[in-house]
């Protein structure tokens, strides 16, 4: 019988732990998680009627793992979509919410009869637009081999105002990272492949627009935390330790060795630092490969039993420089059906960067006090919540610098070297709940095999 360790009760633990499980194979698994929940940062609050997420609300729908594990759990049922025929994102500008035009795939927009129209950019972006399509050859020529910023990325194409107004704030809700440092190859793959393939980021767009087009976010009905209590269900109970932090990683020729107990293979599924420091007296190299830096993120989730107006759509983003705290804000009943009771709201607040990092340090009546403040300030006077949700989750989102693949490559190597080990979480190869699920999938396969 093979004796498995898993190291982490976040999703990509659980989700691991749910594979073997249904592999039936004969093996001892045991997974630790350091704190009394599991999970991680996917977490829904069910509270009077609303539907409150204090992590991810949905994932991306076009990345299919998640919602195959959704209907592997037969929870067919609760799958819901984004409401994209009200689909609209508006952008902080000059004290206004700006709507982004109609079309755009991030920075990249299908319709220039709609980026004309806009009061979003200036004179000189919306000519960077026109001017795109026209440089298709010579774009394709300049893509480099090696890797770059998002920065250096965006600019060749569109210039410095679109990657300030659109792209940074875009990738800064995702990743909560620095459009200056963060890797194209990384966290833009498919526009990295649309430039091979087509040059123009507006011709490739363009002609995708033509294919059947899904709703962009998936969810689940009663929360996404649903998916990793489906899975938790579905885990033997024996497997399941809680509160128990693993203080010691050990190889040796025979086994691995968690805390002393002797185990035939670990999958690593802890925080990307943590992970580190447990693989340090193994392998220096994979613990310098495994150093990167990580942002924070303040969630703070806001319910109203009451209606009032909102601007029509998802959303909004905060550039840099916009004089405000928020990062974004998302308006949950008009993003998704069936997240409050008839007649109220449920609008949150996100925070990032050094924001963040300032709220770690208040309490939650002063964090909802400048939330409800940095809302008011963008939409007008609210009324009282009637409950007030809040999460903080420190260095939660690991940034993916320029050279991340070729890092994680020689990670891999160094891992598949080390023998019976393999490393999970949003650290490595995506940051999405789809990442996360294809990635435990894959390592329960190999670690049985």
């Amino acid at each position: 019988m093979k004796r498995i360790a898993i190291l982490g009760g976040g999703t990509a633990g659980v989700a691991a732990a749910y594979f073997l499980a249904q592999s039936n194979a004969e093996a001892d698994v045991t997974l630790y998680e350091a704190s009394t929940r599991l999970g991680g940062i996917v977490e829904t609050v069910r509270e009077g009627g609303f539907i409150i997420e204090g992590g991810p609300d949905g994932w991306v729908t076009e990345k299919p793992w998640a919602l195959e594990l959704a209907n592997e759990l037969g929870l067919e049922d609760e799958v819901i979509q984004s409401l994209d025929e009200d689909r609209k994102t508006y952008i902080r500008l000059d004290g206004q919410l700006v709507a982004m035009p109609d079309g755009m795939r991030m920075m990249v927009p299908g319709d220039l009869a709609a980026v004309e129209a806009s009061t979003l950019f200036s004179d000189e972006a919306k000519q960077a637009f026109r001017d795109e399509p026209c440089q298709a050859e010579a774009l394709r020529a300049a893509a480099p081999d090696t890797d770059e910023s998002v920065a250096s990325f965006v600019q060749r194409h569109f210039g410095p105002e679109v990657l300030t107004r659109i792209a940074a704030p875009l990738l800064s809700g995702v990743f909560g990272g620095d459009v200056n440092t963060l890797s194209v190859r990384a966290v833009m793959p498919a526009f990295v492949a649309m430039e091979r393939e087509y040059g123009s980021l507006i011709q490739a767009v363009q002609a995708k627009a033509k294919q059947p087009q899904r709703p962009i976010f998936t969810t689940l009905r009663s929360g996404v935390g649903t998916l990793v209590e489906a899975m938790a269900a579905r885990i033997p109970p024996q497997w399941i330790q809680r509160n128990e932090a693993v203080k010691r990683l050990q190889r040796t020729p025979e086994c691995w060795l968690v805390d002393g107990r002797p185990f035939d293979s670990v999958l690593l599924a802890t925080p990307v630092d943590v992970a580190a420091q447990l693989l340090e007296p193994t392998d220096h190299r994979a613990y310098q490969l495994m150093q990167m830096e990580a942002s924070s993120a303040v969630i703070v989730a806001l319910c109203f039993n009451e209606s009032f107006d909102l601007p029509p759509g998802f959303g909004f983003l905060v550039p840099p420089g916009q004089d405000s705290l928020l990062m974004a804000s998302t308006f949950m009943d008009q993003k998704f059906p069936h997240r409050v009771p008839p007649g109220s709201r449920l609008v949150r607040a996100f925070f990032g960067g050094a924001a963040a990092q300032r709220l770690m340090r208040c309490g939650n009546d002063e964090t909802a006090a400048i939330a409800r403040m940095e809302l008011a300030r963008i939409l007008g006077p609210l009324p009282t919540p009637a409950i007030t949700v809040i999460r903080r989750w420190p260095n939660s989102l690991p940034q993916y610098a320029v050279g991340h693949l070729d890092r994680m490559a020689e990670l891999e190597s160094r891992v598949d070297s080390i023998g019976n080990l393999r490393l999970l979480g949003n650290g490595y190869r995506g940051v999405g709940l789809p990442d996360l699920i294809r990635d435990a999938r894959k390592a329960a396969t190999e670690v049985l095999d």
